[in-house]
């Protein structure tokens, strides 16, 4: 079936799979677009970082915050929220970033921001933030429109990289973007529909989850948000039930729940995602905490990132979670575009 081209485009009426292969591609063209800009901003004494925003918008603040985690010499946090923290003054940085550029909880955090002096970026691709930066004379990168916020991933992330390197806050692997571009061109070709499933570690994967309840495990400050995201990613395109946490502190509450029912444990099918930049005691603790599990459930599977820099990593684990999750879409007979209890919640909220 995940061989079968025509299948695969029966079911993606949305051109999902078009989006995951167009990532690198993405990710390029918002490394162009933020360079204009980031080049024209003026950093003033900034002792925090705040990155608002919401969902698919946020998660480029999680990734980046994530990467710059070991080396930054400032604060850096993620704010999802109406409301801004309390420490925010004329000293912190705020970066604004909303795809639509209508989230309500970004339009109210941007004018607290604004009113306690705060310097400020924004990263949308129109809508009233961008009217609002505008008519307050604020930086905008604006950004191609158009996508599902999930599939923007390049569009919130490499403009957020960008302005961390024109502050100086150091990212391993960000300085040279073509090289890990260059790794995701070659992924997306071995991952893609058209490489048949014994040559397709993604597909081989969504068959090992399909039937099974994923849970999804990531390493504090290395993994920990690519887990989430893997997580969200099942169960927007995939229309599936998945978990996720995190190393060590899994291993201080959840890992209890592996003396539970049997039959509900072999249910689940373990993914550990795996980074070389673990210490000594992480390895040690995965490594004892995976062998207690592997006789408990379904299957555990480790999965090590391709490429040589913390970037490269990161994103390669990505694009894996991103294809594997089309591709289970694609056995539970959905098309992985498609969000329709989302869609039902906003209208009954009123969005």
């Amino acid at each position: 079936m995940l061989d079968d081209l025509k299948i695969i485009g029966e079911l993606d009426k949305g051109g999902m799979f078009d989006l995951i292969y167009k990532f690198p591609d993405h990710c390029l063209e918002a490394v162009n677009i933020a360079k204009d800009v980031t080049s024209k901003i003026q950093f003033e004494n900034i002792l925090n970082v705040v990155i608002t925003g919401m969902g698919g918008s946020a998660i480029g603040g999680d990734l980046v915050r994530m990467l710059a985690f070991k080396k930054s010499s400032i604060p850096i946090i993620v704010n999802r929220d109406y409301t801004m923290p309390s420490f925010v003054g004329n000293k912190t940085f705020v970066i604004a970033s909303s795809y639509s550029g209508n989230t309500e909880e970004t339009l109210a955090a941007y004018d607290e921001a604004k009113a306690k002096g705060a310097q400020i970026a924004v990263i949308t691709t129109g809508g009233k933030l961008k009217e609002k930066a505008d008519a307050d004379n604020i930086p905008a990168i604006v950004v191609p429109a158009g996508l599902p916020p999930r599939a923007a991933l390049g569009f919130s992330l490499f403009p957020i990289l960008m302005l961390f390197q024109a502050m100086g806050i150091e990212i391993d692997g960000a300085a040279n973007v073509e090289k890990p571009i260059s790794l995701l061109k070659k992924m997306r070709d071995d991952y893609s529909p058209k490489t048949p499933e014994k040559n397709n570690p993604a597909k081989q994967l969504a068959r090992k989850l399909f039937g099974k309840i994923p849970v999804i495990y990531g390493t504090a400050n290395l993994t920990d948000v690519v887990a989430a995201r893997w997580k969200g990613q099942m169960n927007e395109n995939a229309k599936h039930p998945a978990f996720f946490n995190a190393f060590p502190e899994l291993d201080h509450n959840e890992i209890m729940g592996y003396e539970g029912d049997m039959d509900l444990l072999k249910m689940l099918e373990i993914i550990i995602l795996r980074s070389p930049n673990e210490s000594e005691r992480m390895k040690k603790r995965i490594e004892i905490t995976r062998d207690i599990l592997k006789e408990k459930v379904a299957g555990v599977t480790e999965i090590w990132p391709q490429g040589d820099s913390f970037l490269e990593h990161t994103l390669s684990h990505i694009m894996l979670g991103d294809y594997a999750s089309a591709y289970l879409a694609i056995l539970n007979n959905k098309d992985p575009k498609e969000i329709d209890f989302i869609d039902k919640l906003k209208e009954q909220m009123g969005d």
